[in-house]
């Protein structure tokens, strides 16, 4: 089984867009109608491959992650030692009565812990929803976090634990796996276990300089990378300078995709590119060939596990 993960240093590179053509080829390549590749949305924080995707749930499960104090007023002997002891200015007082404002509650457990009455509970925290879905192109592991919650990282591996285990009940060969973007924790799950990292980069001294960190965080994990080089014709540069980064690390360029109204025309759709008449789903379809390729060698080099 391997795991494909299209990346990007930066948001707005055109990496979902890229992902849901790719998991149409994966899907369209595949024996078992559809069931040769299972579908993830890692971008917890703000997903949206599910505007392409259309998907169906078939399980709908609350995402619990920390902790939050409540206190229960009728106990509450209104000594105010939670407010004394909350480093958070989460405890407010209305008038003789305590309460807990949850947007500032960090989950410490102090309040909970030290109250003299034992009136704070401490509650598990939810933080959003995920869900098991059908789509056209096969099965989908995704997510909703709630505003402003935190614990992204984890609501990723847990997504990734599922698509896994879905891929082993349905005899997928591949995970495909829409990450987020930046480096930063949730990125980090996502690449957890990856055999192939695909960025998506575009051809600006920004989008060069993010994908190098993405890059770096690769290479730190021992992770190999292929790249996708979108919007490749508005600034020859720096797509020249991309291509030169790529072949000094002994990266493989799989495609460069010229900028086209007929992305945004399939996203209106609702459409993978490879689904409309493009000629970037020819394109797209030789970056998929390229890359399935990588992905098989990369696999066939994993150590097995012990």
């Amino acid at each position: 089984m391997r795991e494909i993960v299209v990346i990007s240093g930066k948001g707005g590179t055109g990496k979902t867009s890229v992902c849901a053509a790719l998991a149409h080829l994966a899907s369209a390549g595949s024996r078992g109608a559809g069931q040769g590749v299972v579908i993830c949305d890692l971008d917890v924080d703000a997903p949206d491959l599910h505007l392409l995707l259309a998907p169906v749930p078939r399980r709908r499960e609350a995402f619990m992650s920390g902790n939050e104090a409540v206190i229960d007023r009728e106990r509450c002997t209104r000594c105010g030692t939670c407010a004394g002891l909350c480093r958070f200015g989460a405890v407010r007082q209305e008038g003789d009565a305590f309460e807990i404002d949850p947007l500032r509650c960090e989950g410490c457990g102090v309040c909970f812990r030290l109250c003299p009455a034992g009136s704070i509970a401490f509650p598990e925290r939810e933080c959003g929803e995920w869900y098991i879905s059908d789509t056209r192109f096969g099965l989908m592991a995704h997510a909703l976090l709630n505003p402003g919650q935190e614990n992204s990282g984890r609501l990723v591996s847990l997504l990734k634990q599922q698509a896994r285990e879905l891929a082993r009940e349905n005899g997928a060969q591949t995970i495909l796996c829409d990450g987020s973007p930046g480096v930063g924790c949730p990125v980090i799950s996502s690449l957890s276990g990856a055999t192939l990292a695909v960025a998506v980069v575009e051809p600006t001294p920004s989008g060069v300089h993010d994908f190098e960190r993405v890059a770096a965080l690769c290479d730190h994990f021992r992770i190999p990378v292929a790249l996708i080089i979108n919007k490749a014709d508005l600034n020859p540069a720096e797509t020249a300078r991309i291509r030169a980064l790529a072949e000094e690390k002994g990266r493989t360029v799989a495609a460069e995709l010229p900028f086209s109204p007929d992305v945004m025309r399939a996203m209106i759709a609702g459409k993978a590119l490879t689904e409309t008449d493009s000629p970037l789903a020819g394109l797209l379809a030789g970056a998929w060939k390229t890359i399935d390729g990588l992905a098989a060698r990369a696999d066939s080099r994993k150590t097995p596990n012990l």
